[in-house]
């Protein structure tokens, strides 16, 4: 990202970009800033694509028209699925030639880095992974949001603000953007705003209904479980979640078990420091075997939904109710 801000900054221009990952916001955020920078705003040297019925040779045709009273000409193409399957020869070889009056910029979610295309784009302009941003870079981004609209929050209510809001940059802003509306005539938000206010993310709810389940409050997690339910969560989405947060306990134990200090861990693993605090409060009641043990269990269910042999709702409380039943009570080490 800095540099496609220097690039901007200078108007030296990459032939192509490629903005991939997990990051919707920020992808959708240095898209519009190319846009604004290469066209000035100028829309008739501006050519927009999206989906995967592209047609390649109506695309290079677009791409030779010079640009109009201007200096650039600017093609985006957006979620084509050229970086994950084949993809035709024509563009790629294009990629490598690109004139100097354009500047093509792809968006995808998922790329395969081995792909032609992706060589191509990397070897003759410029990719931008982004990926999920740490805690603390995003604890930076509220803040100056709400420091923009004269607002303030103790770093305990930042904290829980995160837990509930999650990791995504488009749902943090939007939950910012109503408790700045709630407390109108105000500046500081407190913890009984996001009580009020925030929306509870899908995976804190799977955070406290592990919790439950780790504690044995088998009634909490099955009530936990019923209202993901009600909210219209997939069963089978709610199961790939609580396998994967088992499989983060299991990761945050091993590396407590092998001197990790909280930080580090947070690092190793690609996530927030709070998120390896909560795994680290939830790992005491497992022990290694019994987490290997339900993610085995995980995988062993969703097979079993595959081929019928289970429905996908009976599936998920057939886990909960296992794994948060009294007599399975111990502290893991």
């Amino acid at each position: 990202m800095k540099i496609i801000n220097e690039n901007i900054k200078e108007k030296r221009f990459k032939r192509s970009y490629l903005l991939c990952g997990q990051e919707d916001y920020l992808k959708r955020q240095y898209k519009e800033k190319l846009k604004e920078a290469v066209t000035g705003g100028d829309d008739m040297n501006y050519s927009y694509y999206e989906g995967k019925l592209i047609d390649v040779k109506e695309l290079i045709d677009t791409c030779e028209t010079l640009p109009f009273f201007a200096e650039y000409r600017l093609v985006v193409m957006e979620n084509t699925g050229f970086f994950k399957n084949a993809c035709d020869d024509a563009l790629v070889d294009y990629v490598k030639n690109i004139p100097d009056y354009l500047t093509i910029v792809f968006v995808e979610s998922e790329v395969d880095k081995r792909s032609r295309l992706y060589k191509a784009v990397s070897q003759n302009g410029y990719v931008s992974e982004m990926k999920v941003q740490e805690g603390a870079v995003l604890k930076k981004w509220i803040v100056s949001l709400l420091t923009a609209q004269q607002k303030k929050m103790d770093g305990r209510t930042l904290e829980q603000f995160l837990e509930y809001a999650g990791s995504s940059m488009d749902n943090i802003y939007q939950e910012l953007e109503k408790l700045v509306c709630y407390t109108m005539g105000r500046e500081v938000i407190t913890g009984e705003d996001l009580e009020q206010v925030c929306t509870v993310t899908t995976v804190s709810k799977i955070f406290d209904m592990v919790s439950a389940v780790a504690q044995k409050r088998q009634r909490e997690a099955l009530d936990l479980y019923y209202d993901l339910l009600t909210l219209k969560e997939p069963p089978m989405r709610i199961l790939y979640l609580l396998s994967r947060q088992f499989n983060l306990i299991l990761q945050v134990k091993d590396l407590l078990a092998q001197g990790y200090q909280t930080a580090s861990i947070a690092k190793k693993m690609g996530v927030q420091a709070f998120i390896v605090t909560k795994c680290q409060k939830q790992a005491e009641y497992f022990t290694m075997a019994g987490l290997r043990e339900a993610l085995e269990e995980c995988v062993s269910f969703e097979e079993a939904v595959k081929t019928g042999r289970l429905s996908d709702k009976m599936c998920v409380e057939l886990i909960i109710i296992k794994y948060s039943q009294r007599q399975e009570n111990e502290h893991g080490k």
